[in-house]
């Protein structure tokens, strides 16, 4: 296990990006993309996402049955030989998301996209319903799949795994990640 980030390493992480997890030449094909909205500081100071001890995103994703096993953040370049890949709305790290402003969030929503149109996932699963909200102008979005495909990519909006979204229990989001994997034919 990877030392916790020290107080000066988190201040020092504010901004920093961290690279996206995708499928390589020799993986399966992507079958779904997870988009988080944006790192905290604990995944920019280590370099994985979903990092901050406390987030429910590995749990939720085996529990979901998404991975054979739980998986670490410092085991993420598992998840392309799966078919699943990792990004982030907005690149750069703060603290709490509401730090970002909605003309961030909407340029990140623009970038997002475009790595959808390049990459082509069967699914784009956006984690975090107010995100996506302002991200793509969908007021009336809530959890679940969307009416509106990006191209050939499917769009699932689920729960903010983040500790701070306590009224999400684990159970339910793990039932909610498995209806999107139950959608995906795996």
């Amino acid at each position: 296990m990877a030392p916790k980030p020290s107080p000066s390493d988190l201040q020092a992480a504010r901004a920093l990006t961290i690279p996206d997890v995708l499928p390589g030449p020799d993986d399966p094909p992507l079958r779904v993309l997870f988009c988080g909205i944006n790192p905290g500081l604990v995944s920019a100071a280590t370099g994985h996402h979903f990092a901050r001890p406390g987030n429910r995103f590995w749990p939720v994703l085996h529990r979901s049955g998404f991975t054979p096993r739980q998986l670490a953040p410092a085991e993420q370049g598992e998840l392309a030989g799966l078919g699943l890949g990792l990004t982030n709305l907005v690149a750069r790290a703060t603290a709490r998301a509401d730090e970002l402003g909605a003309a961030e969030i909407v340029a990140g929503g623009a970038r997002l996209r475009a790595l959808v149109a390049e990459r082509a996932p069967g699914w784009l699963a956006v984690v975090g319903v107010t995100a996506y909200r302002t991200a793509f102008g969908a007021r009336r979005a809530v959890i679940g799949p969307q009416d509106e495909p990006w191209g050939g990519t499917r769009v699932w909006v689920l729960p903010n795994p983040s500790g701070l979204n306590a009224h999400w229990t684990p159970a339910a989001m793990a039932d909610e990640f498995a209806r999107l994997r139950a959608a995906t034919g795996a």
